[in-house]
């Protein structure tokens, strides 16, 4: 099978993503279904083994991809990354701004150092790479999608998840901020909000105690965590052109734990 025969998402064909952490667990599931759609993939992240690999098995499957290093928290690094897609491939018409930490701590215990670095990946870098994506896209004239990875720890609470909750939060009130200020040039802003899943994030790989993932489970009403291609799927939409209506929402998708 190619990736173009993945007919369970929206067509992308010809278009061109990018995907800010897309090495590892979300992002690299989201950057194997834009390619799946037909979508041009250029991957940002800080671990290129990880990255070439993903890059690897796209071009496998059928589809075009290339990766770059990129740390979201440098402002140059991401116009850098926005430019140099839009050099090699002719235009950047989709931002997935994926890349994020999660460690957990109780609040008391965060150090200054984790609170920093974990506003400054999850929230600033989004941001950096939302701007720069958006300047990109204002320069084209031809309008795009940018689309956030928050979480649904951004609307409600967590113990142990302080920093990471804050700066999620931060991003879905910049999904709303962002779709008024590009809206006029034709960029819709949007993001996803998962809840458990199963994936890998720097923070998180092996930590979860299995009481608290089991009392999770039990109260989401769908009695399970989500696995990756379900949030990727969710991502793809909003990029593409069956969500064209759709700006300044936060979709969440965690089979229903804060409906509860």
């Amino acid at each position: 099978m190619t990736m173009h025969s993945a007919a369970r998402y929206p067509d992308l064909e010809g278009r061109v993503a990018a995907v800010t952490g897309g090495s590892r667990g979300f992002g690299r599931a989201m950057a194997l279904a834009l390619a799946a759609s037909g979508a041009h993939v250029v991957i940002g992240s800080i671990a290129p083994v990880e990255s070439e690999e993903v890059v690897r098995q796209i071009r496998e499957q059928g589809g075009s991809a290339f990766a770059q290093q990129l740390d979201v928290r440098s402002r140059q690094q991401c116009e850098a990354f926005a430019q140099h897609a839009a050099d090699r491939c002719g235009a950047l018409d989709i931002m997935i701004c994926n890349a994020g930490i999660g460690p957990a701590a109780n609040a008391a215990d965060i150090s200054p150092e984790i609170w920093q670095r974990t506003i400054d990946v999850n929230l600033t870098g989004a941001f950096n790479t939302a701007v720069t994506a958006a300047k990109q896209m204002t320069s084209a004239g031809k309008g795009g999608s940018i689309v956030f990875v928050s979480s649904n720890a951004g609307q409600v609470g967590f113990g142990g998840l302080a920093a990471y909750g804050a700066a999620k939060a931060g991003v879905n009130q910049l999904v709303r901020s962002l779709a008024m200020e590009f809206g006029p040039q034709g960029i819709r802003v949007n993001a996803i909000a998962p809840g458990w899943t199963n994936h890998r994030m720097e923070g998180n790989e092996g930590k979860v105690d299995p009481q608290i993932l089991a009392e999770g489970i039990a109260r989401t009403p769908l009695r399970r965590v989500g696995e990756v291609e379900e949030i990727a799927g969710a991502a793809v939409f909003l990029a593409s052109q069956a969500a064209s209506f759709i700006s300044g929402v936060v979709l969440t998708v965690d089979g229903g734990y804060t409906a509860v």
